[in-house]
């Protein structure tokens, strides 16, 4: 959005930075040229050597015995909970700012018919193991359903990108395998998760099941997912898969970008952790006392911006942030996402430069300067 005070605006000489997500990263060129010559066949044959390849090095990266290549994240965990819990009356353990829960359109129910049990997640993106413990139905009579699967998310995206703990993971395992329950990982993040930690992602996933992560968010490929867990568990999903209209024809296409994502862009997240530090800091600086940051809590490529919503709203601050105007000492143009009308969250990806940061401290700081004059 652009706008005129006393005068025109040169549009094209708006500096646009754009936060909203790392969902709208493009391919680097690298991916576009493999993409361009990708070798590929009908994958619902089985005959795309290039989808095989993503598939088998993706596996061997996660340590689990094998993995199939989906259209998305939310497909990816939709086709775990329906293999999962292909048992009528199913019912699955999941925090209550869980991505599956909250923003999936209530696929578990929609679609596979189970119902969620919620546990309040903690601003780690933990959960309670005491409540766990009591979740699970235990020899459950004719009046309950059956506890056929547990779910946690690694980063923890409404929990500002956080980082599960090894050990509490480790914790949920140890439980749910008391009652014979899979633990399956949300891990569309998983690689921001193990850039952080510094161990292997095979590591991270080592305690769980099955484990999705996602090629097309901060790993920058156009399109797609993995899911990954044993053998059996992935011959059961891509007959999911298929009921669910996700056969892929030639998609080594877009696979090509993903076997480029594995090799060019994990090592790298770590700039995007730098980058949404720097924004964080940016904020903090300010000392405001309408805007706060967890500055010690930022782990990853996310950052959630606290607002006094009886001062003004999430809304009204992404759209100054998003305006340009004529007496602006920068002419930067900041986009932002907002799921709560007191949070702001940013996002950082590979398109994301030194100036870009730059930037959009400098706007960030003009607007949050503005409102604390204004109301203060």
């Amino acid at each position: 959005m652009y706008e005129k005070v006393n005068g025109e605006i040169n549009t094209s000489a708006v500096h646009v930075v754009d936060l909203r997500s790392d969902t709208i990263s493009k391919p680097t060129p690298e991916m576009r040229e493999a993409m361009a010559t990708a070798v590929v066949g009908d994958d619902v044959f089985g005959e795309d050597p290039t989808v095989a390849e993503l598939e088998r090095r993706s596996a061997e990266l996660l340590g689990k015995e094998d993995a199939v290549f989906v259209a998305s994240g939310t497909m990816a965990n939709l086709i775990a909970i329906m293999v999962h819990c292909s048992q009528r009356g199913s019912e699955i353990i999941s925090g209550d700012n869980g991505h599956t829960f909250r923003f999936e359109q209530g696929g578990p129910a929609q679609i596979a018919g189970v119902q969620a049990s919620l546990i309040r997640n903690n601003s780690d993106g933990t959960f309670s193991l005491d409540e766990l413990r009591d979740r699970i139905r235990k020899n459950p009579d004719c009046h309950e359903p059956y506890t056929t699967l547990v779910i946690i998310e690694n980063t923890h995206n409404m929990c500002g990108g956080k980082v599960l703990p090894l050990d509490w993971i480790e914790k949920v395992k140890n439980i749910s395998k008391e009652y014979n329950i899979p633990v399956h990982m949300d891990g569309a993040r998983v690689m921001n998760a193990a850039v952080y930690l510094k161990v292997p992602v095979e590591r991270v996933v080592r305690d769980v099941d099955t484990v999705c992560f996602c090629l097309s968010k901060g790993l920058g490929a156009p399109i797609g997912s993995i899911l990954a867990g044993s053998k059996t568990f992935v011959d059961k999903a891509r007959r999911t898969r298929k009921v669910l209209g996700g056969g892929w024809r030639q998609a080594g296409i877009i696979a090509a970008a993903g076997l480029v994502a594995l090799d060019k862009m994990i090592d790298r997240l770590q700039e995007d952790h730098d980058h949404i530090l720097q924004i964080a800091r940016g904020i903090s600086d300010m000392k405001s006392k309408t805007f706060q940051v967890d500055l010690s809590g930022v782990q990853t490529n996310i950052l959630m911006m606290y607002l006094d919503k009886s001062i003004i709203t999430a809304k009204e601050v992404q759209k100054r942030l998003a305006s340009v105007f004529e007496t602006d000492e920068v002419k930067v143009c900041v986009k932002t996402s907002s799921r709560d009308a007191g949070v702001i969250r940013f996002v950082t990806y590979w398109e994301i430069s030194d100036q870009d940061v730059t930037a959009a401290v400098k706007k960030l700081q003009l607007v949050i300067r503005e409102i604390d004059n204004r109301h203060n």
